[in-house]
């Protein structure tokens, strides 16, 4: 009668733990899928600027420096690997694009252009996509890392050598700023 009472609080440890091993892999797997949520609307991002440019070109002749900034700051997003390094290279392109909407204010010909019209209200929406989806991803992030963290799946979490999310937040505070436009 003891062994099967030893037995029965073995099974109900080894189930406690297996389902505390499962609940930290469904939440890693929601990171993961949050993460490439954000990579797809980064990617429309990166793919709607050469458009963007192409467009705004034939009326700016003279803040190439802008468009050259742009161009050299989606590079650098497209080549970052890491999230901390996507962050860093995001928040770059997000103050070269807000730069770009400051220039156009100057160019009445070109915010009356339908092309233009279509791209900037794409690109408007893609980043309030991305605004979402990096919300989205933080919030599977703290859940993840909460989980980690909090004692006893801690324990397991540690046995199986789970590591806590990166956060992608912004690095530069100027984005967080609304950007000034005076005439």
């Amino acid at each position: 009668m003891g062994l099967i009472i030893v037995l029965a609080v073995i099974v109900i440890i080894l189930l406690y733990f297996v389902g505390m091993y499962n609940s930290l892999v469904k939440l890693k797997n929601q990171v993961k899928n949050a993460w490439s949520q954000i990579d797809v609307q980064l990617k429309r991002r990166h793919d709607l600027i050469p458009n963007l440019i192409e467009t705004v070109k034939g009326y700016m002749t003279h803040e190439k420096e802008t468009l050259q900034n742009i161009t050299n700051a989606r590079s650098q997003a497209m080549s970052a690997n890491t999230i901390g390094e996507k962050a860093g290279a995001e928040s770059l392109l997000g103050g070269a694009l807000g730069k770009l909407q400051i220039a156009v204010e100057a160019y009445p010909d070109l915010k009356a252009n339908t092309n233009f019209l279509a791209l900037q209200e794409e690109l408007s929406s893609t980043e309030n996509k991305i605004s979402y989806s990096r919300q989205a991803y933080n919030d599977q992030v703290l859940f993840f890392n909460n989980k980690i963290q909090m004692f006893p799946s801690s324990i397991v979490a540690g046995m199986f050598n789970f590591v806590e999310g990166e956060f992608f937040e912004l690095e530069d505070i100027k984005e967080k700023e609304v950007p000034k436009v005076s005439f």
